[in-house]
């Protein structure tokens, strides 16, 4: 802008002079180049009053322009550093979501590993063993109970649990988990019905098994435990299992309790009671042994009591006896004593 009035300017300068110089050699009169010069300086005055304002103008915009960049510089700072913060923030949620990514990566490969180890039916039961073991550990002291318990026909229990008077729980694990896989895994009607009725078969041949370790002769409870360590399996067998082959009817007609990891406890719980009031009972006992004992004791004490009491009367009496006869022989000497002289000298002798 500045530039462009400096150009006007040396225009308007160039063309005053080249009409001063083009009147100067017609002989122009000296009032003629008095106007003019009047005229110029006039122009030239009246120029550089506009040159002034518009540089005063030209300045006033240039600040303006400069605080506007100003602050658009500075919010543009401010933009860009809440950008940086926003960039890094995302980096920052981005790699956490990689590593969590990669955990549920490392989980899914887990899962699938233990998917595979729960395909063969022994790994199956020691890691339903393990389980119980655990739970087991978890409420009762370690010489409560045994892992596993043999009985004398040979026959092995996963856990047996001991009571009060030698008597044992015993309690099983089983893991009936191929066919409920097929039921739980189909949508077929038909194929459905067919794995159910093959979980069915695997479940009662698991209660009839468990059914054989009650053996009241050698000290176990009317009834044993069925521990199935997965709830979904449990949930099937108890409450989804209905109908003409029901499980849970099934299982208490053989006396075998279902329990799974959930309400185990409840069930340890109820154990655990049970234990606590055949200690009470056996002291009940105990105490009501001792007040027999002490009531016989007591009743040994009351007839020598008894007998003491005959013995004092007797003395008593005899001591009343004998006082009236000392009373008697008392009276008589003093009867004696008043009959005279005679009675002096034979007392005297008698002495």
């Amino acid at each position: 802008m500045e530039i462009l009035l400096v150009i006007t300017i040396g225009l308007i300068l160039v063309g005053l002079f080249l009409i001063y110089t083009r009147l100067t050699p017609r002989g122009s009169d000296q009032g003629g180049l008095q106007l003019l010069n009047e005229t110029f300086n006039a122009r030239m005055k009246e120029i550089h009053q506009q040159f002034q304002e518009q540089t005063a103008q030209v300045n006033m915009r240039l600040r303006e322009n400069a605080d506007i960049l100003q602050k658009s510089s500075r919010t543009m700072g401010e933009r860009l550093e809440n950008t940086t913060k926003v960039v890094g923030s995302v980096t920052d949620r981005l790699s956490k979501m990689e590593e969590a990514t990669k955990r549920i990566y490392d989980v899914g490969k887990d899962i699938a590993g233990l998917h595979d180890i729960l395909r063969a039916p022994k790994l199956r039961g020691n890691l339903g063993e393990l389980f119980l073991k655990d739970i087991l550990s978890q409420y009762f002291p370690r010489e409560s109970f045994s892992m596993p318990y043999t009985f004398r026909s040979g026959e092995k229990v996963d856990a047996a649990l001991h009571l009060a008077d030698d008597k044992i729980v015993p309690i099983d694990s089983k893991f009936p988990l191929e066919n409920f896989r097929k039921l739980i895994g189909t949508d077929n009607e038909e194929e459905k019905k067919k794995a159910q009725k093959a979980f069915t078969s695997d479940v009662k041949k698991r209660i009839d098994e468990i059914a054989r370790y009650i053996l009241p002769d050698e000290g176990t409870m009317d009834f044993a435990l069925l521990y199935i360590p997965a709830e979904n399996v449990y949930y099937e067998v108890i409450v989804k299992n209905e109908g003409e082959g029901n499980l849970s009817e099934y299982a208490f007609k053989k006396r075998v309790i279902p329990v799974s990891p959930n309400n185990f406890f409840v069930y340890l719980q109820t154990i655990l009671m049970g234990l606590r009031g055949l200690q009470i009972e056996k002291s009940a006992q105990e105490i009501q042994a001792s007040l027999v004992r002490l009531k016989g004791d007591f009743t040994k004490f009351d007839d020598t009591f008894e007998v003491l009491g005959t013995h004092l009367t007797n003395a008593s009496n005899k001591y009343d006896d004998a006082k009236r006869r000392l009373d008697k022989v008392g009276s008589k000497l003093e009867n004696i004593e008043h009959l005279g002289a005679p009675v002096a000298p034979t007392l005297a002798a008698g002495e």
